[in-house]
């Protein structure tokens, strides 16, 4: 038997890692407004816009649904950005509550827009969505504290009850 992880242990961590931080932004407005390079993710506020509208592009492409163009993004309030999170997360389950072996490993092919056009498992792209929160959630936690604000609490998985 092959070891396995569960895609929806993953997203339980995925979504108390969110409402940590929709805590903290509510806490400490200004943190959004701090830098974080250049472009659209100039600023933390760019970089969580870019987490839920990746998640939401993904739950759309899942529910064969319009994806949102880019440029429909703007950078929102606080309460907009976790909006669009949480639509996100609500499509995901969505896809999630009737998805079998068979809608699991079938392969989608999509544009990204910086690795040209992709084909991935269905699987791949859940996955993907936690890991590549996880990846930007790191780097809002490094900017915060940059900026003089530490978010106090365990990050990792190991640090929150899920069933794994």
């Amino acid at each position: 038997m092959t070891p396995t992880v569960s895609i929806p242990s993953l997203f339980a961590w995925r979504d108390a890692e969110t409402a940590r931080w929709r805590s903290f932004f509510e806490a400490n407005p200004r943190a959004l407004d701090f830098a974080a390079g250049d472009g659209g993710m100039d600023t933390v506020r760019g970089l969580v816009r870019h987490i839920f509208a990746v998640e939401l592009r993904y739950g759309q492409r899942l529910l064969g649904l319009p994806v949102t163009d880019w440029p429909e993004f703007r950078q929102h309030e606080m309460a907009e950005l976790f909006a669009i999170g949480d639509e996100a997360r609500r499509m995901i389950d969505q896809y999630m509550a009737s998805a079998d072996e068979a809608s699991l490993s079938g392969v989608m092919t999509f544009p990204t827009l910086t690795a040209g056009t992709i084909s991935s498992s269905r699987r791949k792209i859940l996955v993907n969505v936690v890991t590549h929160g996880a990846r930007h959630w790191a780097q809002v936690t490094t900017l915060v504290r940059l900026g003089g604000i530490r978010a106090a609490w365990p990050h990792d998985l190991m640090a929150i009850e899920v069933g794994i």
